[in-house]
């Protein structure tokens, strides 16, 4: 007996229609450009954000530190244009000057009052000007203080002038001052004074001495010529709550020997009008520098950086 097989009947797919190729294409490209971009920029979360930055910064500024740039030589031999440095805010006090930008108004309020000691470089606003100036500390609140033939007598006593080898600094011939309308070479002044070393290098060779105070701070001090108004100052008294500020630079500064009119400080200054003290260098610039990177670098005065501006005390023996 033979054995039977039927085929089954073959089930046949439904067709399907053929898609719209402008309809599918368009499909394909918004299926590839549907990315999730996220929520929207919080502009208001930004510019909340940049506005604390800023006050951050400003508030660092105007209560520990800021920095602080040299532009001109009243303070040679110690401080150089294109000098760079830390200034802190808080040694003595804070008060109108501290505040960055002089944003506050002139006034005699201070917290947590201090007093410099002798020696200390200060910044300071004067009294008809928004500028920052830097000086040295010659004299303090009680203080008899005179100029007589280029030497501080302080409360009848001579500060002591030591004379020191000729300083030899660079001459930087690059080295640019805008303090005038102007602008003109920094060393104009000691045209005389620059020398040829063998090596072909040319050097500033200033005479040069050394000052210390009654509190034994030392420091150089330039004296490169006679002149009678900078030499001679008629003793005064230092009043309460102020300073007697002179530059390094001693026949190049427009310090508390001069008057307003003549772009010094009028006398003794106020603490009031102290807005802190230089601590260090943190690098200097020789006036190379074009603007790009690679002149800056190869501009870089060597060993200045990190430099303390805190005078040395000598110990004198008892």
């Amino acid at each position: 007996m033979t054995e039977s097989t039927s085929s089954l009947p073959e089930i046949a797919s439904p067709a399907v229609p053929p898609a719209d190729p402008p309809a599918a294409a368009e499909a394909v490209r918004a299926d590839e450009t549907s990315e999730d971009t996220g929520p929207p920029l919080d502009w208001v979360g930004e510019i909340r954000g940049l506005f604390w930055m800023l006050f951050a910064v400003l508030a660092f500024h105007s209560f520990i530190a800021k920095p602080f740039y040299i532009p001109s030589i009243s303070m040679m031999p110690n401080l150089l244009v294109g000098d760079r440095l830390v200034v802190s805010k808080f040694p003595y006090g804070w008060n109108w000057a501290s505040a960055s930008f002089h944003v506050l108004p002139r006034g005699t309020r201070r917290v947590l009052a201090g007093t410099p000691q002798y020696g200390d470089i200060v910044i300071v606003v004067p009294r008809n000007r928004t500028d920052d100036l830097i000086k040295r500390v010659v004299a303090l609140p009680g203080d008899r203080i005179a100029v007589v033939n280029g030497q501080i007598v302080l409360n009848g006593q001579a500060v002591p002038q030591a004379v020191e080898p000729d300083l030899q600094l660079p001459a930087d011939p690059n080295l640019k001052c805008d303090d005038r309308a102007v602008a003109y070479y920094c060393y104009e002044e000691f045209g005389r004074f620059i020398t040829t070393l063998p090596s072909g290098r040319k050097v500033l060779e200033l005479p040069t001495l050394r000052e210390t105070m009654p509190n034994g701070a030392t420091y150089l001090v330039i004296k490169d010529k006679v002149d009678p108004e900078a030499d001679n100052f008629a003793e005064i008294t230092v009043p309460k709550g102020h300073v007697f500020l002179m530059g390094d630079n001693r026949n190049h500064s427009a310090d508390s020997r001069f008057p307003t009119w003549r772009d010094g400080l009028g006398g003794p200054v106020p603490l009031s009008d102290v807005g802190g003290r230089a601590e260090f260098i943190t690098f200097s610039l020789d006036g190379e520098q074009r603007g790009d990177p690679l002149s800056i670098w190869n501009s870089l005065r060597p060993g200045r950086s990190w430099t303390s501006l805190r005078p040395v005390h000598i110990v004198k023996d008892k």
